[in-house]
């Protein structure tokens, strides 16, 4: 049995079993990332996609997904790859691909318009040691990096990859502990943490998708974009009011069919009581 420390969970794993993620198995005594290289979604997105505004916009990214998250998001749009049931078995058959092999696939596609690598789809950062290894070899092939996470991570984690990030877009679901705790099954302080020190060591993007009766109250909004802009030593010396957010719209899915998508009109209301704090302020979904 070996503890993990990528997150707040620390699990205690038995030889030969995964943690709470499904992604971190025991091995030989040791915690290592058993979704090492196994990749389950490949696709060459608009950077807009991911969603980043700010960070070459008109470009295209090679997206790459493997399986496994260490939250429990009842409406996860990914569920396929991420915590279902469906997501453990795809495990056992998802493709192995070496770093040397996904950083040449991604150079291949620089005539099409592609700048790097984006690891996203399900949680990267559960499987960091595959992201550090082949964002090192796309650095070093010129071509840039970005995870699109959730930020449920411990700082060393961070310190690992943060030579080899150039952008992240990372989810701050909401801002109140019960939401997290009871609705995700995560940590809002260890996202504070994360995001607190990301802003400092690349370019970050900020997601929030407003739930109906969840986080979806002017005041909520207002404390969070006011966190948001207080954020200091941003990435390219910038300040907190330029940290970039997206307000997205809810849509039933998953174990979360019990309430209409999320109103047009809220998340414009939002996004405008947003633009009191943030410069950047985006409706990428309506």
């Amino acid at each position: 049995m070996a503890r993990c420390g990528v997150c707040f969970r620390h699990c205690e794993i038995p030889e030969g079993a995964a943690g709470f993620c499904g992604a971190r198995i025991c091995r030989d005594g040791r915690v290592t990332a058993g979704n090492y290289g196994r990749i389950t979604s490949l696709a060459l997105d608009p950077i807009e996609k991911k969603p980043l505004r700010r960070f070459y916009p008109g470009s295209l990214i090679l997206s790459a997904g493997s399986y496994g998250c260490n939250l429990r998001c009842p409406f996860c749009q990914n569920h396929e790859i991420s915590w279902s049931a469906e997501a453990m078995k795809l495990a056992k058959r998802a493709e192995l691909i070496t770093p040397k092999e996904l950083a040449k696939l991604a150079a291949g596609c620089r005539s099409r318009g592609n700048i790097g690598i984006a690891f996203t789809y399900n949680e990267p950062l559960i499987g960091y040691e595959f992201v550090r290894d082949t964002a090192r070899l796309a650095g070093e092939a010129g071509m840039k990096t970005v995870l699109v996470t959730n930020g449920t991570a411990a700082l060393p984690v961070l310190e690992e990859l943060a030579p080899y990030v150039d952008a992240m877009n990372i989810d701050l679901k909401g801002f109140t502990d019960h939401y997290y705790t009871d609705v995700l099954k995560g940590s809002r302080r260890m996202v504070m943490e994360f995001i607190s020190r990301s802003v400092q060591v690349c370019h970050i993007e900020l997601t929030t998708l407003i739930i109906p009766g969840e986080n979806d109250s002017e005041e909520e909004m207002r404390r969070m974009c006011g966190w948001i802009a207080s954020l200091k030593n941003v990435h390219g010396g910038k300040s907190g009011r330029e940290i970039p957010l997206h307000i997205s719209r809810f849509f039933p899915r998953f174990h979360m069919q019990d309430r209409p998508a999320t109103e047009v009109g809220l998340i414009r209301h939002l996004a405008q009581t947003a633009r009191e704090y943030l410069e950047y302020v985006y409706t990428g979904n309506c």
